[in-house]
């Protein structure tokens, strides 16, 4: 039982390292994993994401967890201004509940 208990601990954590958003945000485009545009509504967003206080909580896409440090992060994002040179377009919401895809042809650019 110790060993079924220890091995579900592990698979359970390395679920959730695979699985969890972690983000850095870069200054270069050049640097960048992909680009984002953040929009004024939801209803304009591919993905609606909601920023976790901790990274044990980005277990789902939308929930970002944003990093200190380049090393750690599944993934470097750069903001840019400019709608037409996104790759995704993200809406921030107040709610962890809300956060998801709303454009799902878009999911290949977080994997």
């Amino acid at each position: 039982m110790k060993i079924f208990f220890l091995t579900f601990l592990i698979f359970t954590r390395v679920f959730f390292q695979i699985k969890a958003q972690t983000v850095f945000k870069v200054d270069r485009k050049s640097e960048a994993d992909f680009k984002v545009f953040v929009t004024k509504s939801k209803s304009d967003a591919d993905l609606l994401v909601f920023e976790v206080p901790r990274k044990s909580e980005a277990d789902r896409d939308g929930l970002w967890f944003f990093v200190k440090y380049k090393s750690e992060a599944k993934k470097k994002i750069y903001f840019t201004d400019l709608k037409s040179e996104a790759d995704l377009k993200v809406f921030f919401v107040k709610y962890k509940s809300e956060a998801g895809w709303r454009n799902q042809s878009k999911m290949g650019v977080l994997k």
